[in-house]
């Protein structure tokens, strides 16, 4: 009987027995068989007799030797080499192949098409060498990567370049080394034919840096804005944070095959090539921000997380919670801060809550853990992200600043905690965070229900806060959070009301700390319009009552750009909550005419910012509405959204089409400012082809035919697709023939099809499988065609006759032993059953116990089905 995968506890977590202070790593380089030589210097912690674990997968051992001898204590078990007898410090050296090519899982070395390169994080070197594959053992690591020349001109891996030299064979060898000590999971090897983009940042102690981007034969024209960001994000780390660069070089390197979006290794950051080739004709507007945010992401990484690494995986958040804050910062200091935290909140509401609300559902730091690839989630990042904002606006800027410093100060090359950053802000700044830990440990999303009264004769307003947090899937009792409350009070011409109790000034950040609270507020002098839960302050649902009227005041008058949206997002809800019920007894849609007229107000006014009034304008998507409902029904949400997309192209049909032929750039430049022009463009275009049909196709083909740039070339598409205008299969042949053989413009083209509202777009994704740009080899197809399938085309995925989930199946299946990682990204939402009606319950679950009685099924897959089906 295959035994079951064993879960690990957050309070098991002891020291090891051993540590490695230094290792010496020798590769001799093929894509069939790989020879890893690994001289390590083992220092012994534990007791005399303890012996020397090491983790190990898929390994071949040619040799051992303890101190220059052979060594015979020792035994292989599965998944380890343990070794016995051996004296308190000692050099181990172990020799072993791989066999980079047969890997398609992509952790440890593999081949990405003609190169070989490495992902370590979080357990993948164990696939590379037996070794203490565990984050809280950092080793000053050198490494000698000896290959074919002619193959492998380029031979990189952490720290800098010492020697290379030629070998008789026509092999030649480079030396690298780290000084700074590291754990194996920021290990890196890359080897292979590249074109290099080459520039230098000089820091602000005066040293030059040699910066180095490596791209596929070809690309290096789509490489200038990468290292456009990296020199941006090293600039902005010193100013901000006060943060220098602390090797001669920095790499990047940009990889077709790979299951993540990038990885930060010591100097050596290996990216999928998603996030680093960028030109007008191949990216669009949101290409370029999402190159420049994960590269600011990656290379911000080299304090928070490298310099100071996390003690434990259950610890993630430590360096991805923080890291994420930080390069949210950056794009907001680089670009637009409103429409950034409209981008984050979005991804909060619309996925991350429904993951809080999955039977994956965990706290920022989980306490168990079968499969850490599992929790590269978005509570992990994006919910830990904004745990650290609420820190830092219970701090603020200055005292934040203080317990980063304090944090460097303390834990510089080491493994710390998330306790011991929350202890250094604390320490900093004298706040007490004892209740505010609980983030840390309590799953779910709290819901801030707000009731409010006014009293004219005190001239006295009171709001009634009450905090609760749902039982998770992980956790039945939930106790009551710190939560930061930013409000603002407006009078009736849109005047800031003045923040008074007792003769003293209140801040506008309200401290919620218990169950139950009421605020009062004294020389108000008028009903106040209050505007809640500004900035998005803390990650909860907001339940109060809101009028319509005060939602149109607040979309016209609230100061803060964020809240402005909210508004109208939580007017757009009022009536998708409304007319979903309606659908539902085949009712006709009902929207009153100031819904329409307060768009239009926001499509009228003059001096706004169009990238605002972009967002503005767009309805939330199907995911997001999803959120607002306890049971969802996603052909009624998907009918009901489109009836209103339709509804407003008609009402509001002559401003958009006004304001899209006002929006028009004349050339591509990757601005702000236009980047806002063409958002609010593309958005009008959006509607209008739902608009009058022969204008809409016109229209439409016109953008296509006449683009100069991806952003209006695939805004054209979209609405075609959306819209099932008579143009669509014409313009989707013809991207199809120009960019067959360039599989990141192609993925933007899978994954249109893929969330077509077409009736049969299940038959067209199982016919694109075939397809001659499509690989299920490669992690980025499979995400844009059958992830943008399964995740963001809920109506068809969620057919009543179960044909999305067998679909499905089929696929899982294949990644099981292909790639489990991938596989259990494609996974969520079929795992989340308890979300729907008892018919559609009954058919995820025989889906998922198909895939339960797979023979080898993975740890990786396991996790999410035994959970699901025990939840």
């Amino acid at each position: 009987m295959t035994q079951l995968p064993q879960a690990k506890n957050r309070h098991d977590y002891r020291t090891p027995d051993y540590t490695i202070t230094d290792i010496d790593l020798t590769f001799i380089l093929d894509a069939s068989t790989t020879q890893v030589t690994a001289i390590s210097r083992v220092k012994r912690l534990g007791a005399e007799d303890a012996e020397l674990r090491l983790d190990g997968e898929d390994l071949t051992l040619l040799s051992m030797e303890i101190d220059d001898r052979p060594w015979p204590h020792y035994r292989e078990v599965e998944g380890a080499l343990i070794i016995g007898q051996l004296p308190e410090t000692f050099t181990l050296k172990i020799v072993n192949e791989i066999h980079p090519d047969k890997n398609t899982a992509l952790e440890g070395l593999y081949q990405s098409g003609e190169a070989l390169c490495t992902q370590c994080e979080a357990e993948g070197f164990r696939h590379i060498t037996w070794y203490l594959d565990r984050p809280d053992v950092l080793a000053r690591f050198t490494t000698t990567i000896i290959a074919e020349q002619t193959r492998y001109p380029y031979l990189l891996s952490n720290g800098n370049r010492i020697d290379s030299g030629q070998l008789e064979d026509g092999r030649h060898w480079m030396k690298w080394e780290d000084p700074f000590p590291k754990p194996c999971y920021l290990f890196a090897l890359v080897a292979g034919e590249f074109d290099v983009l080459r520039d230098s940042f000089k820091t602000r102690s005066g040293r030059d840096v040699a910066l180095e981007i490596f791209v596929d034969r070809g690309n290096l024209d789509r490489a200038d804005w990468a290292m456009t960001s990296l020199k941006n994000s090293m600039k902005w780390d010193e100013e901000r944070f006060g943060l220098e660069y602390d090797l001669d070089i920095f790499m990047i390197v940009a990889v077709d095959f790979f299951n993540m979006g990038a990885m930060e290794n010591k100097g050596l950051n290996v990216f999928n090539s998603k996030y680093v080739l960028a030109k007008a004709e191949t990216a669009t507007d949101k290409d370029y921000l999402g190159i420049e945010a994960v590269i600011g992401h990656e290379y911000f990484h080299n304090w928070t997380g490298n310099r100071v690494t996390c003690r434990d995986w259950f610890q993630l958040s430590l360096k991805e919670g923080l890291t994420v804050f930080r390069d949210q910062e950056f794009s907001s200091d680089l670009g637009s801060r409103a429409v950034n935290r409209i981008d984050n909140v979005r991804v909060m509401r619309g996925a991350q809550f429904a993951e809080d609300a999955s039977p994956m559902a965990h706290p920022i730091r989980p306490e168990q853990v079968i499969e850490m690839n599992n929790f590269y989630t978005l509570t992990v990042y994006e919910k830990g992200s904004e745990v650290i904002r609420m820190m830092h606006t219970l701090l603020g800027e200055e005292n934040f600043q203080k317990g980063m410093q304090l944090y460097f100060e303390r834990h510089d090359g080491s493994a710390a905690t998330c306790d011991d950053f929350v202890q250094a802000m604390e320490d900093a700044s004298n706040v007490d965070l004892s209740q505010f830990r609980r983030w840390y440990s309590q799953s779910g999303t709290p819901v801030l229900t707000i009731r409010d009264d006014y009293n004219p004769e005190l001239e006295q307003y009171t709001l009634h806060v009450t905090q609760r947090t749902p039982a998770t899937a992980d956790q039945k009792e939930k106790k009551p959070l710190h939560i930061p409350l930013d409000i603002e009070l407006y009078d009736g011409e849109g005047k800031v009301i003045p923040f008074q109790h007792n003769g003293h000034p209140v801040h506008h950040v309200l401290n919620v700390t218990e169950e139950f609270q009421s605020f009062v507020f004294d020389n108000v002098y008028f009903q106040p319009v209050p505007s809640l839960l500004r900035e998005f302050s803390a990650p909860v649902k907001l339940d109060y009552k809101w009028s319509d009227a005060q939602l149109t005041f607040l979309m016209r008058h609230a100061r803060n750009d964020f809240a402005r949206w909210d508004a109208a997002q939580s007017l757009m809800a009022t009536y998708i909550k409304l007319n979903v019920a309606r659908h539902q007894q085949d009712q006709p849609l009902s929207v009153p005419l100031h819904v329409a007229d307060a768009f239009r107000a926001v499509l009228l006014e003059e001096n706004s910012d169009p990238a605002l009034m972009a967002l503005i304008l767009s309805l939330p998507g199907e995911n997001e509405i999803a959120e607002l409902f306890e049971t969802i029904d996603p052909q009624a949400i998907a009918g009901v959204r489109e009836s209103l997309v339709r509804l407003l192209a008609t009402e509001l049909a002559d401003e958009w089409l006004a304001v899209y032929n006002a929006s028009h750039t004349a050339e591509y430049r990757v601005d702000h400012a236009d980047i806002g022009k063409r958002a609010l463009k593309n958005v009008c275009l959006g509607y209008l082809a739902f608009g009058d049909a022969e204008l809409a196709d016109r229209l439409v083909q016109a953008q296509f035919n006449q683009a100069n740039n991806m952003t209006d070339s695939l805004a054209a598409m979209a609405a075609a697709v959306a819209a099932q205008l008579p143009c669509r299969e014409t313009l989707l042949a013809a991207f199809d023939e120009r960019w067959h053989q360039d599989g990141l413009v192609m993925d933007k083209w899978f994954a249109l099809q893929a969330t077509s509202p077409a009736a049969d777009v299940l038959s067209r994704v199982r016919a694109l499988l075939s397809h001659r740009s499509f690989t299920l080899s490669n992690p980025n197809r499979i995400r844009s065609l059958i992830g943008a399938f399964a995740s963001a085309n809920p109506a068809a995925f969620h057919a009543t006759d179960g044909s999305g989930y067998q679909f499905l199946v089929e696929i899982l299946t294949d990644l099981n032993t292909r790639n489990p990682q991938v596989a259990a990204r494609m996974i969520e939402p079929l795992i989340r059953l308890k979300r729907y009606d008892a018919g559609r319950q009954a058919l995820m679950r025989k889906a998922l116990e198909q895939l339960k009685g797979l023979d080898k099924l993975s740890g990786d897959l396991y996790e999410k089905i035994s959970k699901a089906l025990g939840a």
